[in-house]
C-alpha cells in the first residue's frame, strides 16, 4: 500500500505528541522531559514503553514479540518475556495489563489492532512494520507502514484510551483474545451492542505454575458505528463447510451472522468501518480481575465518552506529580534521564488491585473481597526483588502507598494463611526464595509507618519462621535451617532451576534478622535471641581454602568438586540461584564485620571484595551483589571505594539507550538501585532503618516528605564541589562521622549537605 499521508493529518499527529515525548523542554521543572520509556527496552530489561498511570492496574504497550508469517512464533529477538523489545519492529496490536522488567512471560492478552484494506485476522498477516514511534509518561504512538494509520494510546488506572487516524477506504479494528504473553489458553467474549463487547481471557501459570491461573475481565467499546461487525475462530474447517471460510484468513472461521458470544482457545472480535482521510476512531477497555460488571463501572467511573486527549493529558499530569516529588538540580542531562526514567519505572508496580467499587478477588480462592473505604488493595508483589530497595524508596517517598502496601501483604496472610512471596493478581507462584515480606514490613514499620496490624503481621511471621517444613509453604526447607543452621544440599528446590540451599538459607538468615529486631522492639526478649542466633547461621557455609560460601552436604562435609566462579552468566551451580559463589558471598548485609572477621580481618575483606569488581565477578543484572558497592563504608578509610564503584556502576551501566539498563528491571528493583545511588544514600540491609552515603549525582536534591511520618515537610541533599570523593557530610548543619545514618537521622536532619573533590587524597 502506498503511503499518503495529507498535511492534515501530520498537523493533528504532531498535537498528539506531548512534550515529554519529544524535544526536551528549556526548563529544568518540566520533569516529564527526562522520562524515557525506551529505556530498559532490550538487553534483557524486559520493560515496555507503553502507557500506564502510577502503579496502574490498565496498562496498554505495544506488541512485537510475534513474528511475520515467515517466523509464526519468534517471541522476540533478546528475551521472551516482554511484550516489546526495542529491536523488533513488527507490530500485532496493544497488549492491555503488562507485567514490566519480568524475567518469566504472562499477561500481556486482549490485543486490540488496527488495519485498513480487506479485513484479515491472522496476526501473522495482519501485522505491520511501523516507524515514527514515540512514547512519554501515560502515552505511546506510533505509524504503521503497511496501512498508514497513525496509532495512539494512554491509561487511566483500570481503562485504556486508544485512538487510530485512519486513511480513506476500509478500516479496522481488531480484539484477539487468543495471542498473549501469557501461557494459559481460554477466553470468552460477548456482543453488548453495535459499539460494545464484553468478556474474559483466562491468564496465568507465570514461571510455570500451573495452578496460578486467573481471568482477566473487561468491556470495550468503539467510538463509531462499524459497517459490519463479528466474530473470528480458529478451528479445523468440516466437511461441507468450506465455503463458510474466508480465503484471506486461511483457517479462521468469521462469523457473520451471528452475535450473541463465542468461546475457545484462539477467538476474536472485529468492527469494520468507512472511513474518510485523516478520520479517527476511537477504543476504550475497562478491565477488572473480578467481574465483567466491575470492569464496566471501571470504565463508566474513569472516562465520561470518549476524549482521549483528556484522558492523555490526566495521565501526563499524575505523572508529574508523583515524579516531582523528588526535585533534582545540576548533574548532566545525561543524568536526569536516567535518574527520572528510574523513577518512572519504579512506579510500575505493584499495581492497584481492586475496583473502583473496592472489590478485588481474595487471595487463593474464588471468593471477593471489599477495601475499607480510602484504602488501596496492591499486587504484584516481586518481593525477592523489591524488598531491597523498592519498598523502601516507597516509604520515603510515597509513604502512603506503602502503607496500603503492607495492608495489602497482611490481607493476604488474613486470606490465605500466609504472607506473600512472588504474589501475582491474588495466586501465589513461589517464584525465587526467602520470606521477604518480614524485611519489607520490618523496615516500614521502624521508619515510623505503623497504622497497620502489626500484631497480625508478626503472628504471620513466626508461622513461617518456625512451621516445620512438612506444613511451611514459605520456608518447606526450614527443618535443617533450624535444628542445624544451615541448609544442605539435596532438601528442597522449589522450581526447575536446581538446587538453590545456599540461597535459600541467606534469604532466610536476612529474615530473621529483620525478625529479631522486630521483636525486640515489640518486646518479645526470647524470639529476638533465638531469631538473632539463627540469623548468624551463614558462618557454617564459609569456607577458609576458597574464601567464599561454599555448599554442604548433608553430613556436613563440603560439596566438591566446587568451583566459585561457577554460576556467572546464569549457568546453573549448586547451592546457589542464578548466580554463583562471588554473586552470595557477601550478601550477608545484616552482619558485614561478623563475615569480616571470618574471612581474617577488615583487609582480607576488602580486598577479596575488591576483587570481586577487578575481575569481573561482580553482576550487576542481579539482586544478591547490588549492595556489594556500599559495603565497604563499613570500614574507615575504605569509604572512597563505595564512591568509586558506585559512580563507575552508574557510568558502565546505566545509560540513556534502550540497553540502560543492566538486565532485568525486576519491577523496577533495578532502576530503584540508581535512583537511591544517585541521590546518594542507599538502603543496603534490608529490615534496618538506615542508610549507606556516596557521593550524589546532583547539585541539588529535594524530596518531598509527608510531616506525618518524617516530621519535615522536606529534605534536601546538597553538594559542593565537583568530583566523586566525599570530603565531608554535615546532617541539618552538624558535622557527621562517618558514611552511614540512620533513618530518622536523614529525614529529620532537614538537609544532608555533600563537599567532594576530585581526588581521594
Amino acid at each position: 500500500m502506498k503511503l499518503i499521508i495529507p498535511a492534515l493529518y501530520l498537523a493533528l499527529t504532531a498535537a498528539a505528541i506531548p512534550a515529554s515525548a519529544g524535544t526536551a523542554s528549556d526548563t529544568d521543572d518540566n520533569v516529564l522531559q527526562y522520562v524515557d520509556p525506551f529505556i530498559g527496552t532490550t538487553n534483557f530489561g524486559t520493560t515496555n514503553p507503553g502507557a500506564v498511570c502510577p502503579n496502574g492496574m490498565m496498562s496498554v504497550s505495544p506488541f512485537n514479540v510475534m513474528g511475520s508469517e515467515l517466523n509464526v512464533y519468534d517471541k522476540d529477538s533478546r528475551w521472551w518475556s516482554t511484550p516489546y523489545c526495542f529491536e523488533n519492529k513488527f507490530f500485532t496490536g496493544f497488549s492491555h495489563v503488562n507485567l514490566s522488567g519480568v524475567g518469566c512471560p504472562e499477561l500481556g492478552s486482549l490485543l486490540t489492532m488496527a488495519t485498513s484494506g480487506p479485513l484479515q485476522v491472522d496476526y501473522r498477516l495482519y501485522g505491520s512494520e511501523y516507524t515514527d514511534e514515540k512514547a512519554g509518561p501515560g502515552y505511546y504512538t506510533n505509524l504503521l507502514t503497511a496501512y498508514g494509520i497513525r496509532t495512539e494510546v494512554s491509561a487511566t488506572t483500570r481503562t485504556s484510551a486508544e485512538r487510530y487516524t485512519f486513511p480513506a477506504g476500509q478500516g479496522n479494528i481488531l480484539l484477539n483474545l487468543g495471542e498473549g504473553l501469557t501461557n494459559e489458553t481460554g477466553a470468552m467474549v460477548r456482543k453488548v451492542s453495535s459499539t460494545e463487547i464484553e468478556g474474559m481471557r483466562l491468564l496465568g501459570t507465570f514461571c510455570y505454575n500451573p495452578q496460578a491461573v486467573f481471568p482477566i475481565y473487561f468491556v470495550m467499546r468503539v467510538s463509531k458505528e462499524p459497517k459490519e461487525s463479528g466474530f473470528w475462530k480458529k478451528q479445523r474447517p468440516m466437511t461441507g463447510v468450506e465455503a463458510e471460510w474466508t480465503p484471506d484468513n486461511g483457517k479462521y472461521k468469521l462469523y457473520t451472522r451471528y452475535g450473541r458470544e463465542l468461546a475457545g482457545d484462539d477467538i476474536g472480535y472485529w468492527f469494520s468501518f468507512d472511513t474518510e482521510e485523516g478520520e479517527q476512531i476511537e477504543v476504550q477497555m475497562g478491565v477488572s480481575f473480578v467481574s465483567i460488571e466491575n470492569a464496566r463501572e471501571n470504565l463508566d467511573a474513569e472516562q465520561k465518552g470518549f476524549a482521549f486527549d483528556a484522558v492523555k493529558a490526566a495521565a501526563a499530569a499524575r505523572w508529574e506529580s508523583d515524579l516531582s516529588r523528588i526535585k533534582v538540580q545540576g548533574g548532566t542531562e545525561k543524568d536526569r534521564t536516567i535518574f527520572y526514567t528510574g523513577l518512572y519505572h519504579a512506579l510500575i508496580h505493584p499495581n492497584v488491585l481492586n475496583d473502583i467499587n473496592g472489590e478485588y478477588p481474595l487471595m487463593e480462592s474464588d471468593g471477593i473481597g471489599k477495601v475499607p473505604e480510602g484504602e488501596t488493595r496492591y499486587t504484584v508483589f516481586s518481593l525477592w526483588d523489591t524488598y531491597r530497595n523498592l519498598h523502601q524508596l516507597m516509604t520515603l517517598v510515597y509513604p502512603e502507598r506503602q502503607m496500603d502496601m503492607v495492608r495489602s501483604m497482611i490481607g493476604i496472610y488474613k486470606e490465605w494463611g500466609w504472607m506473600p512471596k512472588w504474589e501475582l493478581y491474588g495466586r501465589e507462584t513461589f517464584t525465587m526464595e526467602g520470606d521477604p515480606a518480614i524485611p519489607v514490613i520490618a523496615d516500614t514499620w521502624f521508619k515510623g509507618l505503623k497504622d497497620f496490624d502489626m500484631k497480625t503481621a508478626y503472628e504471620a511471621f513466626v508461622k513461617s519462621a518456625d512451621t516445620p517444613g512438612a506444613q511451611n509453604r514459605m520456608r518447606p526447607d526450614v527443618d535443617p535451617y533450624i535444628s542445624d543452621g544451615y541448609i544442605p544440599l539435596g532438601v528442597y528446590s522449589a522450581d526447575l532451576s536446581g538446587d538453590n540451599a545456599v540461597s535459600h538459607a541467606l534469604e532466610y538468615y536476612i529474615a530473621d534478622h529483620a525478625l529479631s529486631l522486630l521483636a525486640d522492639s515489640l518486646g518479645h526478649k526470647d524470639d529476638a535471641e533465638k531469631y538473632r542466633s539463627r540469623s548468624l547461621g551463614y558462618k557454617h557455609y564459609y569456607c577458609p581454602e576458597y574464601g567464599t560460601l561454599r555448599p554442604l552436604m548433608k553430613d556436613g562435609t563440603f560439596y566438591s568438586p566446587f568451583n566459585p566462579k561457577q554460576g556467572e552468566n546464569f549457568e546453573t551451580a549448586p547451592g546457589f540461584h542464578e548466580g554463583s559463589a562471588w554473586n552470595y558471598t557477601f550478601y550477608v548485609p545484616h552482619d558485614v564485620k561478623g563475615l569480616a572477621r571470618l574471612m581474617g580481618g577488615q583487609k582480607k575483606f576488602v580486598d577479596k571484595l575488591q576483587m570481586v569488581f577487578d575481575e569481573g565477578h561482580y553482576d550487576p543484572a542481579n539482586e544478591p551483589d547490588i549492595a556489594y558497592a556500599y559495603l565497604f563504608s563499613y570500614f574507615k578509610g575504605e569509604e572512597w571505594r563505595t564512591q568509586e564503584q558506585v559512580a563507575r556502576l552508574l557510568d558502565t551501566y546505566y545509560k540513556t539507550e534502550p540497553d540502560g539498563i543492566p538486565g532485568n528491571d525486576d519491577t523496577g528493583t533495578m532502576s530503584a538501585w540508581a535512583v537511591f545511588s544517585m541521590m546518594g544514600f542507599y538502603p543496603d540491609c534490608p529490615g534496618e532503618p538506615a542508610y549507606t552515603l556516596t557521593t550524589p549525582r546532583f547539585d541539588k536534591v529535594e524530596i518531598t516528605l509527608d510531616p506525618a511520618y518524617s516530621g519535615k515537610d522536606r529534605l534536601v541533599i546538597t553538594k559542593e564541589g565537583n568530583g566523586k570523593y566525599i570530603s565531608r557530610i554535615t546532617a541539618g548543619g552538624k558535622k557527621l562521622n562517618g558514611f552511614r545514618i540512620s533513618h530518622r537521622d536523614l529525614t529529620g536532619s532537614g538537609e544532608i549537605r555533600f563537599t567532594a573533590k576530585e581526588s581521594r587524597q
